[in-house]
């Protein structure tokens, strides 16, 4: 199983580069929440930091590997995921929107994966009903977040989970 760790401060407004730790304290990732440009950043925070946004994934060399950011079109709300590498575009939904805190399915049209979050407890991805991921976000003076992927994921790609679970965390609803 790989295991992650980062630490995020709670203001939702903060655009710093964030680093991810794997289980030997060592950076293999970092994330940054982003705007295309200043006028989006202003409207973002006229609506409480959740609509403008992306965040993007880099890898230990700075590239960017990985993008997700909220789409709002004619009252529908979802998420496009995009690696960047593997070129490869998904779309994460809301599902059961009747539920206090609603799951998200994530689709390529070829794989179909389920977030059920949780709000103090693991939230965990599935596929084909079995867990596949799971990660947790612990509330102090700053958020400390715990990802895990498991070694039969069909997702070993650490900067998909990260950027839908920043996401999930920051932006939605």
């Amino acid at each position: 199983m790989q295991k992650y760790t980062y630490k995020h401060p709670n203001a939702i407004d903060t655009t710093t580069v964030i680093a991810v730790y794997n289980d030997t304290g060592e950076i293999t990732h970092s994330f940054q929440r982003y705007y295309s440009n200043r006028l989006k950043k202003l409207l973002d925070k006229a609506m409480d930091y959740r609509y403008f946004l992306y965040y993007n994934v880099f890898d230990v060399e700075e590239t960017l590997v990985f993008t997700c950011k909220k789409i709002s079109k004619k009252g529908r709300v979802y998420y496009e995921a995009i690696d960047h590498l593997q070129e490869n575009k998904f779309i994460v939904a809301y599902d059961k929107w009747k539920e206090l805190i609603p799951d998200l399915t994530i689709t390529d049209g070829h794989i179909h994966i389920q977030l059920h979050k949780e709000m103090e407890n693991w939230s965990r991805f599935t596929h084909n009903e079995k867990e596949i991921a799971r990660w947790r976000a612990e509330i102090g003076d700053q958020f400390t977040i715990f990802l895990e992927i498991e070694e039969d994921s069909p997702i070993q790609n650490v900067a998909f989970f990260i950027a839908i679970s920043q996401c999930a965390l920051f932006i939605g609803g």
